[in-house]
């Protein structure tokens, strides 16, 4: 087929509005996003906190958008696989990535990662902020803070705690403890949240620290018991439960979750994501849950959040590997 332009200066104008768009997506092309369905990565199995949260944004998304909002579940090798995925997925919004603290603790682990944790991606908003909950199972001799942290240290054999996988923010708290009380409990990684419960429930391992959304549900069902919360104040939904600090004191691990988007998201969409995800925060029965499973909304700005991330990629750093 052959395109005839009636002269010069039309060629040029023609030429000029084709250059722009191949050097940056091309305002029209935005202007009905989303036109087609969105696929929100999450680096967790089905089940755990990361999983209810990008189920319970991308129904309220889709009823918004009208377009489904798919939720694809990548937990292995850490949650590496999953943001390598987003990293390298083309920055037109259609594609996005709603990660936890392991995130940036995944740069402290590994400084060979196949993207950076922060200029590699768009950030969107973080959607909460929150501690984590001291679990045990229910055939656990131990009732108490205080009695777990004699019991662990008097134990005989093979004392073992699970988490959501390498570098999750149950991985780092449990060797907080091993730090700060003095034991050696040796850590087994699952693939994500929702294994990692089963098998505690199960009484596979001894303890884990788990989020607080998710372990919840097990607490009250009477199928795990809960000793303990990681954050610097007691927890208003549950507040007969000490923070470890209570007796270890300094002891304070606090994680969140948010939503990130390849590099060189245009910003229009990221306003347009943003507003969204600020907006369902908002909403009373999404801002009550949120509260009533001990964790904080916050629906920061993208610079906000930008700046967020790489505080905390620093302090995991410093922890992890002290200069």
């Amino acid at each position: 087929m052959r395109i005839e332009f009636g002269n010069a200066h039309q060629f040029a104008r023609v030429a000029i509005a084709a250059l722009a768009c191949v050097a940056a997506p091309c305002v029209l092309a935005q202007a009905d996003y989303p036109n087609r369905p969105i696929r929100l990565i999450t680096p967790a199995a089905p089940g755990g906190t990361t999983d209810i949260l990008a189920r319970l944004f991308g129904a309220r998304m889709s009823e918004t958008f009208k377009q489904q909002i798919v939720v694809d579940n990548r937990a292995s090798a850490s949650g590496v696989n999953a943001a390598e995925i987003v990293a390298r997925a083309p920055a037109d919004g259609y594609t996005l990535f709603l990660p936890f603290v392991q995130h940036t603790v995944n740069a402290a682990l590994n400084p060979q990662l196949p993207y950076k944790v922060v200029d590699d991606f768009t950030p969107i908003s973080q959607l909460t902020a929150g501690g984590m909950m001291l679990l045990v199972p229910l055939s656990s001799p131990v009732k108490n803070l205080k009695e777990f942290i004699e019991w662990t240290r008097g134990y005989k054999g093979a004392l073992n705690y699970g988490s959501a996988g390498l570098g999750s923010g149950g991985h780092l708290a449990g060797e907080l403890y091993n730090q700060m009380a003095g034991v050696k409990a040796q850590h087994i990684p699952y693939k994500g949240a929702g294994p990692a419960m089963i098998d505690l429930v199960g009484g596979q391992y001894q303890f884990g620290f788990a989020g607080m959304q998710g372990s919840q549900v097990l607490v009250r069902a009477g199928k795990l018991r809960a000793l303990a919360v990681t954050t610097p104040k007691r927890v208003g939904v549950m507040p007969d439960l000490p923070t470890m600090a209570e007796v270890l004191p300094g002891f304070d691990v606090m994680g969140w979750y948010g939503v990130l988007g390849p590099a060189r998201l245009p910003k229009d969409i990221v306003a347009k994501l943003h507003d969204e995800l600020v907006r369902i925060l908002a909403l009373p029965d999404v801002r009550e849950r949120i509260l009533a499973d001990g964790s904080e909304p916050v629906g920061s700005a993208p610079e906000a959040f930008r700046k967020y991330l790489l505080a905390d990629a620093a302090k995991w750093k410093k922890l992890i590997k002290p200069e």
